[in-house]
């Protein structure tokens, strides 16, 4: 079975026999929060019990953190699940989405029977997205997916544009999907968000997730905010019951304690990305993006993926994103000493091509 994502350490594993130095999935280089560990612990006691299919202690504690109404957020197996439900509970028949961006929008959509319109972010306009996308909705899609920063490279949508793309869906009934899971390595998330206009009724869903931030990917759990109750009833209906396990809605309880942790995974981000942008400039790779945890990159090194691989460290290629190639990577931000080895890597990778 062919993979679509990073992140496949025990494949690494296997075919190397030792551990890798992991940059090929995007997850908080601080590592699991204590209070996230102690908290999975502590939900060992309640193991051989069925998880709260409704997670009422965790969309209660989410919505005080967000200061929306519970009532407004489902949960799930990761954004993923939410995603695939989301799909499957609204049965659009044409939905837009940006290419290249995360792949299991157009996987779900195309899983369900959806048409996909995609709409292709030029190496030109340094893959960003423009005000010419708003033409793009005048042929009413039944359904919009954004992903804001976006994934793979980084960049995030102008508030202002977001806002006009928002209005647009609103007056023409086009439900407009936000996957905003990078969104809290910012600094200053909430300039970028459309939370405010999750209200009654709206043709509005933002994706969230606890995987990245809190290093949880193996935990699996993120959630939604939207307020047409009647989607997320659906959403809930086409889902199995249980798809948020014990374990998982403890980590989520635990991890909306751990704000000093998410000031320093921002602090060290904040720190270590213009650093590791401008040392793969030096190490002869040229850097597009990348606004939040990771930056995307052009290479000319040939096979600089598996090169990498044969050295113990794993890059994301992004060769399988629709409207990129052979040559694009992308990179997660870690520590000072994780992202030296790296940068040195890359440069050994590339002597042979000199």
């Amino acid at each position: 079975m062919k993979l679509i994502h990073g992140g496949d350490v025990e494949g690494f594993r296997e075919e190397f026999g030792r551990e890798p130095l992991d940059f090929s999935a995007n997850i908080s280089p601080l590592g699991l929060p204590e209070g996230v560990r102690q908290g999975v612990i502590h939900s060992l006691r309640e193991a051989t019990q069925y998880p709260d299919p409704l997670c009422r202690k965790l969309r209660r504690a989410i919505g005080e953190k967000e200061g929306i109404d519970p009532e407004y957020i489902q949960c799930g197996n990761g954004a993923a699940d939410l995603i695939f439900r989301l799909v499957l509970a609204g049965r659009p028949r044409r939905a837009l989405v940006t290419a290249p961006t995360f792949a299991e929008y157009e996987q779900a959509l195309t899983a369900f029977g959806g048409e996909v319109e995609r709409y292709l972010l030029t190496k030109e306009e340094g893959f960003a997205l423009t005000p010419r996308f708003l033409e793009a909705l005048e042929g009413k899609p039944d359904m919009v997916f954004l992903c804001n920063p976006n994934n793979p490279t980084g960049n995030l949508i102008a508030p202002s544009l977001l806002r006009q793309i928002w209005e647009k869906c609103r007056e023409k009934g086009i439900l407009l999907v936000v996957d905003e899971c990078f969104l809290s390595f910012l600094p200053r998330p909430w300039e970028h968000t459309l939370k405010k206009e999750v209200q009654e009724g709206a043709p509005l869903l933002l994706l969230r997730a606890f995987t990245k931030l809190y290093a949880m990917a193996g935990i699996r759990l993120g959630y939604c905010l939207c307020g047409d109750r009647q989607l997320l009833s659906r959403m809930a209906g086409v889902g199995q019951p249980w798809g948020v396990s014990v374990l998982a809605q403890e980590a989520g309880l635990a991890a909306l304690q751990e704000d000093q942790y998410v000031e320093n995974v921002r602090a060290l981000i904040g720190q270590e990305r213009p650093w590791l942008w401008q040392q793969l400039e030096r190490a002869g790779v040229h850097v597009v993006g990348g606004s939040v945890n990771y930056l995307f990159f052009r290479s000319d090194v040939p096979q600089l993926g598996e090169k990498m691989r044969r050295l113990g460290v794993m890059i994301r290629s992004c060769a399988n994103y629709p409207g990129l190639s052979e040559g694009w990577y992308r990179v997660a931000v870690r520590t000072r000493e994780e992202n030296q080895r790296l940068v040195d890597c890359i440069r050994q990778a590339g002597e042979g091509d000199r």
